[in-house]
């Protein structure tokens, strides 16, 4: 009776420790996400486009904080390859890009998060789709979590002074014809 005490005691005492062992580490975790988060919103509140370099396709390094000191409107698209919406969006607008550089004197960068795994798809695919956008890579997440946003597809519109002005998540078809709205409103 005394050894099946002193076990069930010690299985109580390890499921215990194991326990407290695994909600340490949780608030741990929730405490470093909140710091990280603080920063991304702190960067991110400030309304402009944060200094941090990605590589394009080719491998060469572009700091996206250039974007926003160019005197042109900027759209920032996030997407990945793995995303049909993003892919949709993206080709939506593709149509539509030719007159909205003519008629707002703007930009778009198409900025893929896809993880080391899968960046080599993205040149194909842009090439295949004959994408006229400058296409950054994010494999990292560091400007994903910078801006402060979950999922993909996110649009940001910085306006000719480099102040983020809009932001997006998701995409309907037809959201194109929104985002434009939001562009003729920084012209007007």
């Amino acid at each position: 009776m005394i050894v099946m005490s002193t076990a069930n005691n010690h299985l109580f005492m390890k499921t215990y420790f194991k326990l407290i062992f695994a909600f340490s580490l949780s608030l741990l975790f929730t405490f470093s996400m909140h710091a990280q988060d603080g920063a991304a919103k702190k960067i991110f509140s400030e309304k402009q486009l944060p200094d941090l370099s990605l590589n394009d396709m080719y491998g060469k390094k572009v700091n996206v904080a250039d974007y926003g000191d160019n005197g042109k409107i900027t759209v920032l698209s996030f997407w990945a390859t793995w995303c049909s919406p993003c892919k949709k969006e993206l080709n939506n607008i593709s149509y539509m890009y030719e007159d909205w550089q003519d008629d707002y004197d703007m930009e778009l960068v198409a900025i893929s998060i896809d993880d080391v795994r899968n960046v080599s798809k993205v040149k194909t695919y842009v090439d295949g789709q004959a994408w006229d956008y400058d296409v950054l890579l994010d494999t990292n997440e560091d400007l994903k979590r910078m801006m402060n946003f979950q999922t993909v597809p996110y649009t940001v519109l910085v306006d000719q002074k480099g102040n983020i002005v809009y932001t997006h998540s998701g995409y309907v078809e037809g959201d194109e014809y929104i985002l434009e709205d939001h562009i003729k409103e920084l012209i007007d």
